[in-house]
């Protein structure tokens, strides 16, 4: 997802990590699974690498986990990204999330998920899932203990408690940019106009005709996007 936007952000002399969230891609298990518990391993990213004040980028579930940790670390951030993701107490869980949320079907439906019907799924979200990208989404369902944890991280969010985040984000008084899919099913454009209603200074830039994975649907453009906001805005 991210190699474009590495490579835009090197182009103009920012340092970029690209942190490998335990058990979604090579990164092995660290169970429990939960919201709190990837919270955890970001900060521990951040120190272990001594990044010092970060901008902080997230897309879906890592913009949610990312999201809390600004919140929680608030003096570590100089700028916001969110890509398709955010803390909408009045939002609902999509149908899949919804499945996965519920005890027995959520392990009906990760046990039963192949590689190809993953394929399907994503692709109706997103057009630019090539084959590449689809193997490394499918590392999170890869095997049994990355299977759990996609179940321990669904039932771990608790919407009750995003108003409060959502509240404390506002307050953060870093730059904010929403980058957004033109088209996202699962958070559509609206979600991300709350950003610029709510959070001062805060800037939306909509990618045409892409999806839910805007970094894939538009690699380049997005990657500009994103650099360009951060580098216009980066602690002189």
């Amino acid at each position: 997802m991210w190699r474009s936007a590495l490579d835009a952000l090197a182009a103009r002399g920012l340092y970029a990590v690209a942190p490998d969230l335990p058990g979604f891609g090579d990164a092995e298990p660290d169970p429990p699974g939960t919201w709190e518990r990837h919270v955890e391993a970001l900060e521990r990213v951040r120190v272990e690498e001594d990044l010092g004040k970060v901008a902080l980028v997230g897309h879906d579930w890592g913009g949610l986990i990312g999201l809390r940790w600004a919140c929680d670390h608030p003096d570590q951030v100089w700028a916001v990204v969110a890509s398709d993701t955010g803390f909408f107490p009045d939002g609902q869980w999509h149908d899949v999330a919804k499945v996965l949320r519920t005890p027995g079907e959520g392990e009906e439906l990760v046990d039963g998920i192949t590689r190809e019907s993953f394929g399907q799924l994503l692709g109706a979200v997103s057009s630019g899932i090539d084959d590449e990208a689809l193997d490394e989404y499918f590392k999170a369902f890869a095997d049994e203990p990355r299977r759990r944890g996609q179940l321990e991280l669904y039932r771990s969010g608790d919407f009750s408690k995003l108003e409060a985040y959502e509240g404390r984000l506002a307050a953060l008084g870093v730059s904010f940019l929403a980058l957004w899919g033109e088209n996202d099913p699962f958070a559509p454009v609206a979600g991300a106009e709350r950003f610029e209603r709510e959070i001062p200074g805060a800037k939306l830039k909509v990618i045409p005709n892409t999806g839910h994975f805007v970094f894939e649907d538009a690699p380049e453009e997005s990657a500009e996007a994103l650099a360009t906001f951060l580098s216009e805005h980066a602690p002189r």
